[in-house]
């Protein structure tokens, strides 16, 4: 017997006022709900998009009390969903924050806190460099949740997705769907995006949920969008075209799960090896 969840993903263009970013989502995040999403996903990023170090740690605090954390607790309540706020800045140090993805149950609840664990430390030329452990604090704990419909799920953010042995640990698990929120550059978004998560999918035999960021930010930032949904067999089940904000609803079949890892278990792991050895030559 199939085992429906209908789930949604919202796609933003984040800027650095969190409650107009909030205002910005609301009105998606209703439609998913009145569509019967019973899990609405948003980015990396929601609350803030803010490259300007300074300004951005000097506007977070701790997540106790926080008031936008307090609006959207508010908002998965008013509309009876799990809402994956896909990120936001959470006072770390005086001088960093951690990359938070939070879940949120339908009494607004906090069920599950994931801090990013691999942080986006790249060169990719020109304007395109990022430093994001100069503002960030990594996390260190891989995170799986029971959602709607007893569904676990597993939560990574963004840069996450290069390193399959995360994903790999959260199949292990138990996870059957693993959220990906993301802030994709644009360079990295059109080369590696769609190929990487269903990648992802494929190894662990999961469903992939990857709401973006898209488009050009207040901060100066581009992204790449293309918000998409991705089953344990590595099909696309749905995604966006572009970059615009906007929503995507869709339904999930879990069975397909359990159907994909009986098929091809090598989710549970390969046979152990020795490692070559660093800079061996023939």
């Amino acid at each position: 017997m199939a085992r429906p969840l209908r789930v949604a993903l919202v796609q933003m263009r984040s800027g650095v006022d969190a409650a107009a970013n909030r205002a910005a989502a609301t009105p998606f995040v209703r439609e998913a709900a009145a569509a019967g999403a019973r899990l609405v996903c948003t980015p990396e990023n929601t609350t803030r998009m803010d490259r300007d170090r300074a300004r951005l740690r000097r506007s977070v605090g701790a997540e106790a009390g926080d008031p936008e954390l307090k609006a959207w607790a508010a908002l998965a309540r008013e509309n009876g969903v799990f809402l994956l706020l896909g990120s936001t800045p959470i006072a770390a140090d005086e001088t960093r924050v951690f990359n938070r993805s939070l879940l949120i149950d339908p009494n607004g609840r906090t069920v599950a806190r994931y801090d990013k664990i691999n942080l986006f430390d790249v060169t990719l030329g020109g304007s395109e460099n990022y430093r994001e452990s100069d503002t960030v604090a990594a996390g260190a704990e891989a995170v799986v949740v029971e959602g709607p419909m007893g569904a676990k799920i597993g939560m990574t953010i963004c840069y996450d997705v290069r390193f399959a042995e995360l994903y790999r640990a959260l199949a292990g698990a138990g996870a059957e769907i693993i959220t990906v929120p993301a802030a994709f550059t644009r360079p990295t978004g059109e080369a590696h995006w769609e190929i990487l998560l269903r990648a992802r999918a494929i190894e662990t035999g999961a469903y992939v949920l990857a709401p973006a960021q898209g488009g050009k930010h207040e901060d100066g930032r581009g992204t790449w969008g293309h918000s998409i949904i991705v089953d344990p067999w590595g099909a696309v089940v749905a995604a966006l075209e572009d970059d615009e904000p906007g929503l995507l609803v869709a339904d999930l079949d879990l069975d397909r799960v359990i159907e994909a890892r009986a098929k091809i278990p090598a989710w549970q792991g390969g046979r152990p090896f020795t490692p070559p050895a660093a800079g061996a030559r023939a």
